[in-house]
């Protein structure tokens, strides 16, 4: 398998409780290497940026509201299979069908302060890794 890189967040719910240390300890014991990683206070405009996708959903606004309530941790997660790997270890978005011993089964507060965010494509890491790192900002 190829080696590749994926985008993950750390949301709000996280870092209010003071469990980043907790979370990235799950994504290393999944064989993942975190090769970029800080700490940032989202703007509105970030999180609608990011989050752009969804703009015409219902949950929208308050995904919005939420990722820029408070800082995040934003990373670059780098292994075999990366993204399929980090979803796995990540679980079900909705963490009451999240399988035991995932991040969200383990510290999510319910579907809205669900914990992480993960990159669902190559594509979409790329876009995502871009959105808050500069190449000499991952190092692997």
């Amino acid at each position: 398998m190829a080696i590749e890189r994926t985008f993950s967040i750390l949301k709000p719910d996280a870092t209010r409780r003071n469990i980043t240390g907790k979370v990235n300890a799950l994504i290393e014991g999944a064989g993942l290497r975190i090769v970029a990683q800080k700490r940032v206070h989202l703007t509105r405009g970030q999180a609608e940026t990011f989050y752009a996708v969804h703009k015409e959903r219902p949950f929208f606004g308050e995904l919005v509201e939420q990722m820029s309530a408070a800082p995040v941790v934003v990373q670059v997660l780098e292994g075999e299979n990366a993204i399929a790997r980090y979803r796995e270890v990540m679980g079900a978005t909705n963490p009451a069908n999240a399988a035991p011993g995932t991040i969200r089964k383990e510290f999510a507060l319910n579907v809205g302060e669900n914990t992480v965010h993960g990159s669902d494509a190559s594509e979409t890491a790329s876009v995502e890794i871009a959105q808050f790192f500069s190449g000499n900002e991952i190092v692997g």
